[in-house]
């Protein structure tokens, strides 16, 4: 491999991101075009509000199109190489993220150029591993673990600033955790870990397609964060109806459909105490996007939410249940929860049986409170975990500590396929070395 542009998931990265703003040029002008039209044929419109979200989204693709220029020049130029990182502090725009070196003896802080919402595409989770191509003293491409999506970063100024940051990514343990596998290179694993009361030599666990309980548990731990504070008591999806359940409501949409319906109502009553002549038409135009999200989530509701909350509830209470090891993971892209399973009696040098997404329980600031407190432990399945003959998806709910959790999409079934192991391997780097 030449350069980080040879892999195929960072050429596409690239494409897409040069595409959406080629896209915001074409849409920023087109809006201008239309408030400058609105504006010479005297039409009674927000003519200066169409004109500056015309500007705005003209400004953010021209923005973005050189962003897009410096990374094909960075990707064009150098490799991928998986760095230790730590997500530290954040506002809307920015979001400081800390990589440690290869050599394991110094920190990158980076400041970086991305949306919020852009940025939890890969925000590394705990003991998360960040790719970077670039000069760290003058910018470069951050990327999860296979290359995409893309974002850049530059170096953080100041240096009473520069060393808080990389204090508060030490103090998270960033200069203490394994080395990851580079994308180029072959692990040498050297690591001694305690599993299940047993000393266990990493380096000597027997070879095969993909990570074992051993490798996956002791990571699991490094990753073990400890629970402040538990969830609020719910009801039991075992005693009462779906919609009964806080969680499942949450599942459903339901909340979102309520939001709308409080706007919607908010504009009709603005509506009937009869605003100003001039505050008509905005008020038509705010009153038509907040009834089209209304119908929209009324759509999705029906259509989405409410089958996908009656099957986990279905799952739920469904028996026998099975019982199956787990081990917590987070994957990087966007440091969502995962249960890594296998079987019971299957020893420390079993392979995973099955994986299954979670959907965090907690609120969105603490998306991970009501996770399990134990990082490793048994779950009860609940549900079915082969396809049915009628083309029903295999579907399983967990039951951890006398709850459930509720999954993001179907169980998958490992089975030595090689994009099973790939997603292993993406939520356990296999460490190198270990730091001094």
């Amino acid at each position: 491999m030449t350069c980080a542009l040879d892999v195929e998931e960072t050429a596409g990265a690239l494409g897409r991101y040069r595409r959406r703003a080629e896209r915001l040029i074409v849409g920023g002008g087109v809006t201008l075009a239309l408030a400058i039209g609105l504006g010479a044929l005297g039409v009674p419109a927000p003519v200066l509000t169409v004109l500056a979200l015309g500007i705005v989204a003209a400004g953010a693709g021209a923005g973005s199109l050189v962003l897009a220029r410096r990374m094909r020049r960075a990707l064009g130029a150098g490799v991928w190489s998986a760095h230790p990182a730590v997500a530290v502090g954040h506002s809307r725009y920015a979001t400081s993220v800390v990589l440690r070196s290869p050599d394991g003896g110094e920190a990158w802080p980076l400041t970086v150029i991305a949306t919020r919402q852009r940025y939890e595409l890969l925000r590394p989770g705990p003991d998360g591993v960040l790719w970077w191509c670039g000069d760290p003293r003058a910018g470069g491409v951050l990327a999860p673990p296979g290359g995409g999506p893309l974002i850049w970063a530059k170096p953080m100024r100041g240096a009473r600033v520069r060393r808080r940051i990389v204090a508060r990514a030490e103090a998270e343990g960033l200069m203490r955790r394994a080395a990851p596998k580079q994308p180029q290179g072959p692990a040498s694993v050297t690591e001694h870990v305690t599993v299940d009361g047993l000393s266990v030599r990493l380096g000597e666990l027997p070879r095969a397609a993909g990570p074992m309980y051993a490798a996956l548990a002791a990571h699991a731990r490094r990753q073990a964060v400890p629970q402040d504070e538990a969830l609020r008591p719910e009801a039991d999806v075992r005693e009462v109806p779906w919609w009964r359940v806080r969680s499942l409501r949450r599942v459903a949409g339901v909340p979102r459909v309520l939001i709308a319906l409080a706007f919607c109502a908010a504009v009709g009553a603005a509506a009937l105490t009869g605003p100003p002549e001039g505050d008509v038409p905005k008020l038509y135009g705010i009153g038509v996007l907040v009834l089209g999200a209304f119908v929209y989530s009324c759509y999705q509701l029906v259509t989405a939410g409410r089958p996908a909350a009656r099957l986990m509830a279905r799952a739920a209470t469904a028996s026998p249940p099975t019982p199956r090891r787990y081990v917590l993971l987070y994957d990087p892209h966007g440091g969502g929860p995962v249960l890594v399973l296998f079987p019971v009696h299957g020893g420390l040098y079993v392979q995973p049986e099955g994986l299954l997404p979670l959907i965090p329980p907690g609120p969105p600031k603490k998306p991970r409170r009501g996770l399990p407190a134990r990082p490793v432990g048994t779950a009860w399945l609940h549900g079915r975990r082969d396809f049915a003959p009628g083309g029903g998806v295999p579907f399983v709910v967990p039951w951890i500590d006398g709850r459930p959790l509720w999954a993001a999409g179907p169980y998958q079934k490992t089975d030595g396929r090689p994009e099973s192991i790939a997603l292993l391997e993406r939520l356990a780097p296999p460490p190198e070395t270990r730091s001094p």
